[in-house]
């Protein structure tokens, strides 16, 4: 296991990872791509815990979605299974595990500063902070350059989704954009860091 996390986690981070994982008895997977997520907590009926991964992520961003599926992991099994799942008990895990792992010789010093002010209050998704994510994209192994963020976009310019919708990018409200679908003129909200293909 330790050699498969080489691959996928910071070289100083591989050891305590792993024991992070034998100590709560993990079953990892790491998984094809997935838009929708970059990993997932399950525990099964036999009482297995599984943890899958998106293989795609990089180093940085996979060692940080590891310890966020595991936080689910030790929260449910430290304040019970009815907490809500990112709620205070599951910030305060997070927090707690990351902690060891916030340091310069783990994450680039460009990175840190972010990783910081994230950690204060750690949110579902780190893809919802979205000056963290930008951060973290830059160590991406294929970058888009084909793609911009959200924010990048001129205000009445349009740009296409992953799946081949078109929008027309709107006024910011509160921290995401209203965006207008073209086909259907329903309106949706987008993340400031969403990486779409202008038009």
């Amino acid at each position: 296991m330790q050699e498969v996390l080489k691959k996928y986690v910071p070289e100083l981070a591989v050891t305590p990872v792993f024991e992070l994982i034998k100590v709560n008895q993990v079953f990892l997977k790491i998984v094809n791509q997935r838009q929708t997520k970059h990993g997932d907590y399950r525990r099964l009926s036999s009482g297995e815990h599984v943890i899958t991964i998106n293989n795609s992520l990089n180093k940085y961003r996979f060692l940080m979605t590891l310890i966020h599926e595991i936080a689910h992991l030790v929260a449910f099994q430290k304040f019970g299974r009815n907490i809500k799942p990112h709620g205070k008990e599951w910030k305060y895990t997070f927090q707690s595990l990351m902690l060891p792992f916030i340091r310069p010789e783990i994450f680039p010093n460009s990175v840190l500063p972010f990783i910081a002010q994230h950690f204060k209050n750690p949110s579902a998704s780190s893809d919802t902070d979205a000056q963290l994510s930008i951060a973290l994209q830059q160590f991406d192994v294929t970058p888009d350059t084909h793609k911009n963020f959200v924010f990048q976009i001129l205000k009445g310019n349009k740009f296409r989704t992953t799946n081949g919708k078109v929008f027309l990018k709107g006024t910011k409200k509160i921290k995401r954009y209203e965006c207008i679908e073209v086909a259907s003129g329903k309106v949706y909200l987008f993340q400031p860091n969403a990486l779409v293909e202008p038009i």
